[in-house]
Formats: C-alpha cells, structure tokens, sequence
C-alpha cells in the first residue's frame, strides 16, 4: 500500500484545515460514547472506553490503517477543492462521484492527489498517476466505514458513485495480477540453501511451516508457543494462535475474521523438508518454552531475542531464498523478485498438493471453492481437455 505522509496545507478556497488534534477528537465523538440522557460516572467511562476498545478489533488492524489513510486522503482533497466530507451532516454521493473520477483520471494542474507526493497548494502538477480500481475499490470501502462510524449510511448503489465506477471498472480494469506459487521442488531447493545455525533454523521452520500449513506471512509470525502465552482478552493484537506439537504432527490454532479454526500439519517422509521436524528444531536450540514462536537473533546469531518477528521478515526470506535457489533463473532479478511473496507459499501449497478441492479449501480457512480455486495456480490446467472430448 502507498504511503500518504502529505503535509497539511491551507485551501485557498478558505476552507479551513482540520487540524490532527481535532480530528482525533471529531473520530472519538462520532464514535461510542454515552447517550445524552445518562450521566458520566468514573465506571461508566471506564465501559465506553472497553467498548472502544473492543471496536476497534472488530476489523484487522492494517484494514483499520487503511481506512484512517483513505479518510484522510478525501477529507484533504475535499478541502482542497472548498467542499465539505459531511456536507450537509451527510454524505453526498456526486461528491464521491467526483471523488473516485479524479482518482481514476486524475486532473492536470489540479493539487496533487496522488499519496505519498508532497506539492505546495497551486503549484500545477502535470502528470498524476491514476490509481489502480482495485485500490479505487477499496477507498470507497474506507469511505463507507467511516461514515458508518459516524452514523451516516453511503449508499453505494447510488447512480452518481455506481454508474462512475462501472464505468471506471470497464475502461480501466486490468487482469489481476497474482504472485507467482512456491512448488514443492521450489521449497525443497529454498531450504537447502539455508544454514544449521540459529537463524538458519529458524527460517527453515518458517517456510516449511508456512508452506505446509498454507499460512499468510501474518499467520506464521503471530503465533505463541502455547495456549497460555494468548494472555488475557485485550493482549497484545500480535498475537493471534499458538502451536501443539503430537506424534502425528503439529496443530495450529488460528484466530481469524470469523473466529478460530485449526490447521493440521503432519510429519514430512523425510526429516530434511518435515515442516515439524524442523519447528521442533528451531524450539530446542533456541530455547522456546514460552511466547513469540518466531523471534528476532542477536546480531551474533548466538542467542534469541525476546521480540517477534515481523511479517515484513517473511517476505523478504522468501525473496532472498528464491534468489539463492535459482527459481526462474531465466527471468532478470528484478522481476524474480517481483514475482514472489509472502503468498506466495500459500499459493504454492494448494497448487501442489494432490488432494480433493474440499480439504484444500478447509486447510487454507476459505469460505467458498471458488477463493480456492484462485490458488490453485495451474494445478487443474488441460487435466481435462474438452476439445478431444468434443471428438476434434
């Protein structure tokens, strides 16, 4: 996701800026609070700031990052332009028509639109880059909520937003672009090009596990060694499952959206690729008997740091191990490096595995075949050819 870190500039239209304090403040108002009729007590205060609290996890929190900085891009480029977010006390649909028109078709000489481009107000900007629908999408979405949040409803189906966004989606809608699968050769070249030291342990176990278990890059860095290290119901929100190892195999217990669900992962046929074998490795050299599963090294790479990993980490071994394994080595490096992720392992999985759709689809948490099928990079391609079967 772009950043957006603009700094707050006057509108020549006099419209004033809102400044950072009193958005907070105008968030916190719109948001839960005490009815008007009840009188504020210390125990009172103490509940709206939990229901507060438990709203706030009601979505993801990158989703909530991405909503506060889609609010922040309209309102800016509202004031910009001399209107109001809430004209009115309520949304207006033409100006959210003309809202996502200029972020599909940005204006020349207008005030930059564009995230993370800084320009003082006036000056003409020649060539803004549109943004993708996808990411049009999901303004509109971000948009949507915070309205929501403030007891306003945006109707989508409003003529002015979605006949400009069919419109938007048939004229610029591209394929979408999905990163490229880890196949099972891919992941066993990947791991032989790590080390037997401290950190090589532990990255061996991540992609074996990540991999195995067809995990988001989230998923594999939130987990905790036990059940107990979860902590109380407002721990950290890094946190989101932990791991039991069995004879059989290891058992992930994963917090997502819509509740918990439980991964399998069973014992490989060989110790060198076995995702648990290699977790129960990475447990015993580092001395993991409680919390993060998956740390940080010191510089030294002889001892474990108390800190979890970062999902950014995942990505980039990913990468790198790509790199070092000669995966599409027939590709220059920058796009080898453009073709994977961090779903990459996920991806990878369910195009692999040689199983019935239906257990691909629960391991992976999906909701319906179809999102399964998504994954599935290639796996069905020419299995069953109809042009011999319509006798040509």
């Amino acid at each position: 996701m772009t950043s957006e870190d603009e700094k707050p500039t006057s509108s020549n239209s006099g419209a004033p800026d809102i400044a950072p304090d009193d958005e907070r403040d105008q968030e916190k108002s719109d948001g839960i609070a005490l009815p008007s009729h009840v009188a504020g007590s210390g125990a009172l205060d103490r509940l709206v700031d939990t229901a507060r609290a438990y709203a706030a996890q009601a979505t993801a929190e990158n989703t909530n990052k991405a909503y506060k900085k889609d609010w922040e891009h309209f309102t800016r480029w509202c004031r910009r332009r001399g209107a109001e977010p809430l004209g009115g006390n309520a949304p207006d649909p033409q100006l959210i028509g003309l809202y996502i028109t200029d972020c599909a078709a940005p204006q020349d000489g207008a005030p930059a639109l564009s995230p993370g481009r800084t320009q003082p107000l006036g000056r003409p900007q020649a060539a803004l880059r549109p943004l993708a629908v996808s990411t049009i999408e999901r303004r509109l979405s971000g948009l949507v909520w915070h309205y929501q949040q403030r007891g306003f409803t945006l109707d989508r189906k409003d003529r002015h937003i979605a006949t400009v966004l069919a419109g938007i989606r048939r004229k610029h809608a591209r394929p979408p672009v999905q990163k490229e699968a880890v196949l099972a050769e891919d992941i066993r070249a990947m791991v032989a090009t790590l080390p037997f030291d401290l950190r090589g342990l532990r990255d061996r176990a991540i992609l074996l596990i990540g991999y195995a278990g067809g995990l988001r890059r989230s998923e594999i860095v939130c987990l905790d060694h036990s059940r107990d290290d979860l902590g109380s119901t407002d721990g950290a929100p890094d946190s989101r499952g932990w791991v039991e190892i069995e004879d059989e195999g290891a058992i992930l217990f994963l917090r997502g959206k819509t509740g918990w669900r439980e991964v399998e992962i069973g014992r490989g046929s060989a110790e060198q690729t076995c995702p648990v074998h290699a977790l129960e490795q990475w447990l015993h050299f580092a001395k993991i008997d409680s919390g993060p599963l998956f740390r940080r090294t010191k510089r030294d790479n002889k001892r474990v740091l108390e800190d979890r990993l970062s999902s950014k980490h995942v990505a980039r071994l990913i990468k790198q191990t790509v790199l070092d394994a000669g995966i599409r080595s027939d590709l220059p490096e920058k796009e080898r490096l453009a073709l994977f992720s961090g779903h990459s392992l996920r991806a990878g999985l369910a195009s692999s595995a040689e199983v019935d759709e239906r257990y691909i689809q629960r391991h992976l948490g999906h909701a319906s075949a179809e999102m399964t099928r998504r994954y599935q990079r290639r796996r069905d391609r020419f299995r069953v050819n109809l042009t011999k079967a319509a006798g040509l």
